[in-house]
């Protein structure tokens, strides 16, 4: 029983390393994978919606269009790796890729912090309108990708 014990904790010690170890391996994507709209709305339901509501989707927007826009030369869709591009998955590249994240991850802790701060004041005509304008943008990445196919 005690030889059961011990057995069953060391294998699960050594499948939990195994994992995490290839967690870190893994091939990472260029655009994040939380760069998705769940929703696009459209002028009527936004002027229903509170100020507090509109400034949680311009900021959602402003995440998405921050982790997409400076790759649609490479990619425009989440997922997409560095192998899926034919570019070498070597310590060089994966350097670049993990620094392109973190100076990402911190503008955008910097803008988010102060569109919370700032953005209460605006209008809600021009969060609508600004919104509406992401969203738009967004759209167009699918277009984007028809002419690429072309």
């Amino acid at each position: 029983m005690k030889g059961k014990i011990i057995f069953l904790s060391v294998f699960f010690l050594l499948t939990t390393g195994a994992v995490f170890a290839q967690a870190k391996n893994a091939p990472r994507s260029i655009i994040s994978t939380t760069a998705l709209i769940r929703k696009y709305h459209d002028q009527k339901e936004l002027s229903g919606m509170q100020k507090g509501e509109l400034l949680e989707l311009y900021i959602e927007r402003i995440k998405v269009l921050v982790k997409t826009l400076p790759y649609i030369a490479l990619v425009t869709k989440p997922g997409v790796t560095m192998a899926d591009l034919g570019i070498p998955d070597d310590s060089e590249h994966k350097k670049v890729l993990d620094n392109q994240a973190i100076g990402t991850t911190a503008f955008l802790d910097t803008t988010v912090e102060f569109q919370r701060k700032m953005m209460p004041y605006s209008d809600k005509g021009n969060l609508i309108a600004a919104i509406l304008f992401y969203e738009g943008t967004l759209k167009s990445l699918h277009e984007f990708n028809e002419l690429n196919e072309m």
